[in-house]
Formats: structure tokens, C-alpha cells, sequence
């Protein structure tokens, strides 16, 4: 495991591949019964007459496990992910089956003007299947410290 990073670490460019992980049926209906408790979220039947046409995951539920991807296995932030407000989208549906992983991209890296004990770097991170299909979209601003002098 890396040591975790700071803002100076990290550079435009700068790439990150989270380890997987697979979706199952069980797990979409769980989720969506504690907390998106709509019927293509829960019932096979009821979403084949949905816009998706099929079970889906919740889009809330793509972007946690995304969220515990990039904490445990993705990039190593010091202190922690701390956000500090994004962009969500989510191209197509989450399916059981389905093996997920994040590739994340540093697209901007601004130190702070009035704190210079820390910055924020901006992070693309796109959520893909198991066939390389984009499943969901994530541009996040997150404050990082900056290295100790």
C-alpha cells in the first residue's frame, strides 16, 4: 500500500485504477429497500416495464460502492476524501453482474491563495463495467493538505 498523498504530490495527468467489485441482485435490492425504494430498484418484473428495462441498480448505490472503491483501493488522499462539491452523472444502468471499478484522472491542481496549508485538486473518476462501459461520471473538487515544510 502507498503512503497517502498530499496536493504536491499529485500532478495533472496524474491516473488512478481502484480494484473491483461485483454487483449482485441481493445487494441492489438492499440497498434500494433502505434507501431507494422504487419498483426497478426492487422487482424484476416492475422494471421490465421501466425506462431501463431490466433490474437497476440505484444510482445512489453506484456512487457508494464507486465512494469505497476510491477510499480503499483508489488514491490515498492524507486526512482523508474531503469534498468539496461535484458533478454526478450516470450514462447507463448498473446491472447485477455487473464488476465495477473507478479510473480516476487529476484534471486541475490549484493550492490555496488564503490557506496555504492546503488546495484543491479536481478529479475526473468514471465508474466502469466489466466490459469497459461508463456507468457513471464523477468530477469532484476535494481539498488536500499540502506537504508540511
Amino acid at each position: 500500500m502507498t503512503a497517502p498523498l498530499y496536493l504536491d504530490d499529485i500532478h495533472i495527468g496524474d491516473r488512478f485504477t481502484t480494484g473491483e467489485h461485483t454487483l449482485d441482485e441481493t445487494q441492489i435490492i438492499a440497498f434500494a429497500q433502505q434507501f431507494d425504494p422504487q419498483p426497478f430498484h426492487l422487482d424484476h418484473e416492475a422494471a421490465k416495464d421501466s425506462l431501463f428495462g431490466g433490474l437497476a441498480a440505484s444510482g445512489w448505490h453506484t456512487a457508494s460502492i464507486s465512494m469505497r472503491l476510491m477510499v480503499t483501493t483508489g488514491m490515498r488522499v492524507q486526512g482523508g476524501n474531503i469534498g468539496a462539491g461535484c458533478e454526478l452523472q450516470w450514462p447507463r444502468p448498473t446491472r447485477p453482474g455487473d464488476v465495477l471499478h473507478v479510473e480516476t484522472e487529476v484534471i486541475d491542481v490549484r493550492p490555496s491563495a488564503t490557506r496555504p496549508d492546503r488546495g484543491i485538486a479536481t478529479l475526473r473518476s468514471e465508474t466502469k463495467n466489466q466490459r469497459g462501459e461508463v456507468v457513471q461520471v464523477l468530477v469532484s473538487k476535494m481539498v488536500m493538505p499540502r506537504r508540511p515544510a
